[in-house]
């Protein structure tokens, strides 16, 4: 059930005033049948066209290579995505009949311009008249078709007059700087900068979304915000599953440029900027690219990596290693986990380590932030006074928590750590939380470049990439082995516990 409360009315009314949703809009979905359009654009359409989100006069139109019928494919292969109510079928059934669908090939100039003429053709005026629109081009494909697709959208497809034309792109952007570099060089022939959307689905979790409000709406936190009260900062990522059904396309990539050169690394740009001189896009992408530009390129003494292979004949459930899937060669050096420190060389940071931590086959699937603050100095207390620590997480099971200590109730004076816990699903019981794709496609629609990443953070972030990947692959380094399902790697935990400063704590109740 997707319980709202009466601030989402509020909202829905502040959208249903702006101009953008009383103008038609033509949202075009290239690669329409592939699985990130099964499983991520076409049910947040259907999730936003049910909250009466998306603009009145909306049409779909898929793009494709395969030849297929877009309202048969909708009702067998992606209506169980839907999450249907009881109660939605109608709507369900009018969200259908705005679906439309061209078969054709990323390169073939022809099929462009057919589906500029069927644009116009879905939206006529009241005397048949044409009539333009603002149009999303979302681009669910491989990185290898941006140039042609893009390229083709902007010769033959934009929209008319005064209408918008957005480009959305699913990372990855290039795999180093200079083809992240060529691909933005190629972008801006034909586009400006606030028509393109990159999309980091990670900028619109809730939580990620929440450390904002967070830092720069509490006084308590601010002050301490700092390398005189932070000794480090663990932002960690796992999965309990492998790379089963992507792991072609992992193979190419690998754990480093897949999770940690963008998610990881937007969050924590996030964690570390200073505030924006407001809360538009371009003032916090601002602070972002300045904690960037504060990083040197990682230092290969700085990192772990590791790979994943079988578990033990005796475990519950037999699990492959990662050289085992038919799409990986069996000499793959590709890493599916990697724990790096990297430094902010800047007034506020300086001397703090920020640890990275990701990995795939681990013993449970969680991200989350850990800041853990200084030693109380000149303990007063006999028995060990641990650091205080904020953790937020960001999935699953969203919340914050702070460790802290307290004193144990009784006769005695023995403190112990407790835990101040806010868990959303229990102060906000019943309350949806969006989905990230959902916010990310209503500020597609609406404008909103906040949840995006700008092309000099994407400069400034393969900067410090680039240097030791291309060192990883030259000197063809081989990642430590680990049993699908551990928990960590000791090599990592070492690395996190001595040049990270970081001490491992229970997790929160």
């Amino acid at each position: 059930m997707r319980k709202r409360d009466r601030n989402f009315e509020v909202y829905r009314k502040s959208i249903q005033e702006q101009n953008v949703y009383k103008q038609p809009t033509a949202f075009v979905i290239f690669g329409a049948s592939g699985d990130l359009a099964k499983k991520e654009i076409y049910p947040n359409l259907f999730w936003l066209f049910k909250d009466s989100l998306l603009p009145q006069n909306t049409a779909i139109v898929g793009f494709g290579r395969k030849n297929l019928e877009i309202k048969d494919y909708l009702k067998q292969k992606i209506v169980d995505r839907m999450k249907l109510e009881k109660d939605d079928q109608e709507i369900y059934d009018i969200f259908v009949d705005k679906n439309h669908y061209i078969c054709g090939n990323y390169n073939d100039e022809q099929k462009f311009k057919e589906l500029d003429s069927t644009i116009q053709k879905l939206f006529l005026d009241s005397n048949q008249n044409l009539q333009s629109a603002n149009r999303i081009f979302y681009l669910a494909v491989p990185p290898k078709v941006y140039p042609d697709i893009s390229k083709r959208i902007a010769e033959n497809c934009r929209a008319k007059e005064s209408f918008y034309t957005h480009l959305v792109l699913e990372k990855p952007f290039g795999k180093d700087t200079n083809s992240s570099n060529n691909l933005s060089a190629h972008l801006s022939k034909f586009f400006q900068e606030e028509e393109i959307f990159r999309i980091d689905h990670y900028l619109g979790k809730e939580m990620v979304q929440s450390i904002l409000a967070f830092r720069f709406a509490n006084q308590i936190f601010r002050r301490a915000w700092n390398r005189d009260s932070i000794e480090s900062v663990l932002i960690n990522f796992k999965e309990n599953f492998g790379t089963e059904g992507r792991a072609g396309y992992f193979d190419e990539y690998g754990i480093i440029r897949d999770v940690i050169q963008n998610h990881l690394l937007q969050i924590l740009t996030i964690i570390a900027m200073d505030q924006p001189i407001s809360n538009s896009a371009d003032a916090i992408r601002d602070e972002k690219v300045k904690v960037l530009k504060s990083m040197d390129p990682i230092k290969i003494e700085d990192v772990v990596l590791g790979q994943y292979v079988a578990n033990e004949m005796g475990a519950s459930v037999q699990k492959n290693a990662y050289t085992d899937d038919k799409s990986v060669p069996d000499d793959s050096l590709t890493s599916t986990f990697a724990t790096m420190i990297l430094y902010i060389n800047n007034e506020r940071w300086d001397g703090v380590p920020f640890i990275i931590s990701a990995g795939k086959a681990l013993d449970r699937t969680t991200s989350e932030v850990r800041i853990q603050f200084k030693q109380v100095p000149g303990n007063i207390f006999k028995n060990v006074c641990k650091r205080n620590e904020l953790i937020i997480r960001i999935q699953p099971d969203e919340s914050i928590c702070l460790k802290m200590q307290n004193k144990r109730p009784g006769m005695d004076f023995i403190l112990e750590e407790t835990d101040l816990d806010l868990t959303y699903a229990e102060k906000y019981e019943g309350l949806y939380l969006p989905k990230a794709y959902e916010r990310l496609l209503m500020d597609v629609i609406y404008g909103s470049q906040i949840s995006f990443v700008r092309s000099d953070e994407l400069e400034e972030a393969w900067r410090i990439f680039t240097p030791i990947l291309h060192q990883i692959e030259a000197e063809r380094i081989k990642p430590i082995c680990y049993k699908f399902g551990s928990q960590s790697i000791p090599e990592s935990d070492n690395l996190i516990t001595t040049k990270g400063n970081y001490t491992f704590r229970r997790e929160c109740k």
